[in-house]
């Protein structure tokens, strides 16, 4: 599938400077940054859902400790 990205001129220059960091193409670069903001937002999502379950677990515990 292909598709037309419209950058600012600010975006364009921080592509291209990702891309030469890396020594890949733009569209490498993109794609890249696509995949790391989806993997860090999977993170995310499950370091909350692990905090809420321990929160929950240990609720009398941190209540105690919190007196």
């Amino acid at each position: 599938m292909a598709m037309t990205l419209r950058l600012t001129p600010d975006d364009e220059r921080m592509l291209a400077e990702l891309a030469e960091a890396d020594g890949v193409s733009r569209q490498e670069a993109t794609v890249r940054a696509i995949r790391e903001a989806a993997a860090r937002r999977g993170h995310e999502r499950a370091v909350r859902e692990l905090s809420a379950s321990a929160r929950h677990r240990y609720a009398d515990l941190l209540e105690r400790l919190g007196r």
